[in-house]
């Protein structure tokens, strides 16, 4: 399979899998959400800055704004992605997800941000110790403007994440992105706009690394940098970083230009995002921005809580900086707990918070409003104001509205629902049933009411309980269904009455016969064979059914007794027929044998088969061929014979042993003269034997004296452990002189039979 090939395999793979998982966060790419000057001004920027020639290359898909973002460590900001920014969140745009936006596939020239991407992709391999190269840049996003500092220190915070992880990671499919960033006191390798002579630098870095490693899928992953990934389960993309800081020391009061941009590498699938967090984008002395769970500034009484967060510019981490605010607003102090008068930066501090916890009071009134605001002289020496709001609602009165309904017929499952205001969303509902969706299939067995409770709850555990009634008001009734049996002639009947119709009502009967199913526009249906059948009434307004089972009188019963049900082949089978209330039966032996009678006397067949066989013996008892009844037996055939693989007569497809083996004769023969004189040749006096289990030599000389003895009762398994003599004397191992010896041997055959032998040696040593 090409590359390009097994890419496509795997974004299908993961577009089914990316659904499976549920997100936190919520993407909006409609108006005023895809306005690049909205993005920037009122939901980027933050305190300290005036930006200006706000530019966007790229397609309006690709960038949006987004809330709920907590899972990322970011509640709220700006997506811009080298896909659709919707794609993001898993909720968002089902569907669509990696799929290649319309936005700028450029090329590689100098002196544009399109090159300076390019760059940045190709830097990483050699700087993780890789080899592969991005061949191009596609689906570019660009957002650039103009900034003023108030501070000599600009800053924002961001998260970047792909659907390249994990599977391209060192790859040629390198995606990336870059701050590109230009002005006073900045000298960089990477392109800038006129006006701006000096170059950029690209503060899109991996924190603490030297020298700086670019952020892209090939530089934080779980092989390297691990500590700032994160798999992509709160988001659609496979893995995301770290909520990073992206810095830069500036000059107050002068311009500055910056360019954010996020591309593919070298194709144009598997997209990747950069988040932005709002409000970030500062160049304050202190900042105060403001962190909820809900992601906006509203908090519920009883409920939620949130943080003040005061943070400064790295630049002034080395002093001490005591930080007095001021508390103003609609709400007052006993409206919540107790907060600090003040805050105290120590050398090394560069974010500081408090958590304002509202209290319930249980009256109404209305959101109140608690703002807190620093005043502070920054670098410039101009007087900079940064605050932040918190909004606080009472605890709500919810309302459910629910749905009342009237069920015309038992069979109807109705849908009932129930709805809420007048809480914080999002709701959760419990039924009385058990079940926790908004919408339930509600059901009453008869006439009268039935009601159903439902538990509403909203985000903040507030609840209210309402009651959902169902009425059934059901006319149509099915009173009684008679069935008449029958015989093996088709003679039954069956009968339904009915009460309560509306209109004119329509009868379906349905079952077996010659035409099966057969079926009659009746409430009665008559001539009728064994079997079940089925009854349905409609009227004007519902519908009934209802079954019955029509038996049978006297049918045959099929019953066979085969002696034997197994032997060896050739096995002589008789079959007794058992049989009642049938005078036709149909027999089929399994062999291709196949026979009919027409009483119940005994019927007798002979199985022959030269492999072990099982046969299914079928018969088939009926009343003159009609209402058949089967019932089979299994005989099974075994081949008898020699079943011992050393015999003369032994038969391979043989399954029981008969007792017919024949095995062969034991053979003995000894040679007249050996020379044990260790030259390799003949120095062992041995038998030469077939067909032994075991064997025992014994060498004596003239006089009767025995020299050697030897045995083995294992030849069939193991030949090599046959006696033999090596024309040593076995007691002291002194060799034997020259000369003739007395040999003899005892030996057993393959059947048990014992042989006894004896004749003489000629020893020569030399």
């Amino acid at each position: 399979m090409k590359l390009n090939s097994l890419r496509y395999c795997l974004i299908l793979l993961l577009l089914l899998v990316s659904n499976n998982f549920l997100s936190q966060i919520a993407i909006s790419n409609t108006a005023p959400n895809n306005d690049p000057n909205h993005l920037i001004q009122n939901i980027l920027s933050g305190g300290g800055v005036t930006i200006t020639n706000i530019t966007f290359t790229g397609d309006d898909q690709q960038i949006g704004a987004f809330t709920n973002g907590g899972t990322i460590g970011m509640p709220a900001g700006i997506v811009m992605s080298s896909g659709h920014a919707l794609d993001a969140d898993l909720n968002g745009n089902p569907g669509t997800a990696n799929t290649p936006a319309t936005g700028t596939a450029c090329a590689n020239n100098p002196n544009t941000v399109c090159n300076d991407l390019f760059t940045v992709a190709n830097s990483v391999p050699p700087l993780i110790g890789q080899a592969f190269t991005v061949s191009g840049i596609n689906d570019m996003c660009v957002l650039e403007f103009d900034f003023i500092p108030q501070s000599d220190t600009v800053k924002f915070n961001f998260s970047f994440g792909s659907e390249e992880y994990l599977n391209w990671v060192n790859s040629s499919f390198n995606d990336v992105f870059g701050f590109f960033i230009c002005g006073p006191g900045i000298t960089g390798p990477y392109s800038s706009p006129a006006g701006f002579p000096n170059g950029s630098q690209n503060i899109a870095v991996v924190p603490g690394s030297v020298p700086a490693l670019p952020i892209t899928v090939s530089s934080v992953h779980p092989g390297l940098n691990g500590q700032f990934y994160n798999t992509g389960v709160n988001i659609s993309y496979n893995g995301y970083t770290n909520v990073f800081t992206a810095i830069a020391a500036v000059q107050c009061n002068q311009t500055y230009h910056i360019r954010l941009a996020v591309a593919d590498g070298t194709d144009d699938y598997l997209d990747s995002g950069v988040f932005l967090e709002a409000g970030s984008f500062a160049s304050d002395a202190v900042n105060v921005s403001v962190a909820t769970v809900s992601g906006d500034t509203t908090i519920v009484e009883g409920c939620t809580s949130a943080d003040f967060i005061f943070s400064r510019p790295q630049t002034q981490l080395n002093d001490t900086l005591i930080i007095n605010y001021t508390i103003s607003g609609t709400s007052d102090s006993t409206d919540y707990d107790s907060i600090p008068s003040s805050i105290i930066f120590l050398p090394g501090d560069d974010s500081l918070s408090f958590t304002l916890n509202p209290i319930q009071d249980g009256l109404n009134e209305g959101f109140e409003s608690v703002i807190i605001a620093v005043e502070i002289i920054n670098a410039c020496g101009d007087t900079v104001i940064s605050q932040g709001t918190i909004w606080i609602g009472d605890g709500p009165i919810i309302n459910v509205f629910e749905s009342d309904t009237l069920v015309l017929c038992a069979s109807d499952s109705i849908p009932i629902y129930a709805s809420s205001s007048g809480g914080y969303s999002p709701y959760t509902y419990v039924w009385n049933t058990g079940e926790t969706t908004d919408t339930i299939l509600g059901s009453i067995s008869q006439n009268g009411s039935v009601d159903y409770y439902v538990t509403a709850t909203d985000n903040c555990g507030f609840s209210q309980i309402d009651t959902v009634t169902i009425t059934m008001n059901q006319a149509l009734q099915l009173d009684t269904i008679i069935t008449f049996p029958s015989s093996c002639v088709p003679n039954g009947a069956v009968s339904a009455s009915i009460i309560g119709a509306t209109g004119t009502p329509f009868y379906t009967w349905t079952g077996p016969g010659v035409n099966s199913p057969n079926s009659i526009n009746a409430s009665v249906w008559q001539n009728l064979s064994s079997g079940w059948y089925y009854f349905s009434v409609v009227d004007d307004v519902c519908s009934l059914s209802d079954s019955a089972y029509i038996d049978l009188i006297d049918s045959p019963q099929a019953n066979i007794v085969a002696i034997p049900e197994s032997g060896c082949s050739d096995l002589g089978v008789i079959f007794i027929n058992n049989s009642i209330n049938a005078d036709y039966f149909e027999w089929n032996f399994d062999d291709g044998t196949n026979n009919t009678s027409t009483d119940t006397s005994n019927v007798s067949h002979v199985f022959s088969s030269a492999t072990p066989t099982t046969y299914t013996v079928q018969m088939i008892a009926s009343e003159n061929g009609t209402c058949p009844d089967t019932v089979e037996v299994i005989i099974t055939v075994d081949v008898c014979g020699c079943t011992d693989p050393t015999a003369l007569n032994y038969n391979p497809n043989a399954n029981v042993d008969d007792g017919t083996c024949i095995l062969p004769e034991p053979i003995i023969t000894a040679p007249n003269v050996f020379t044990p004189n260790g030259d390799g040749n003949n120095d062992l006096f041995e038998l030469d034997w077939t067909n032994l289990t075991s064997l025992e030599l014994t060498i004596l000389n003239r006089w009767g004296n025995i020299l050697y003895k030897g045995s083995s009762n294992s030849l069939e398994n193991d030949p090599t452990s046959a006696p033999t003599w090596n024309g040593q004397v076995q007691n002291d191992g002194s060799n034997a002189a020259d000369g003739v010896y007395f040999y003899r041997y005892k030996a057993v055959g393959m059947s048990g039979n014992e042989i006894d032998g004896h004749g003489f040696v000629q020893l020569i040593n030399q």
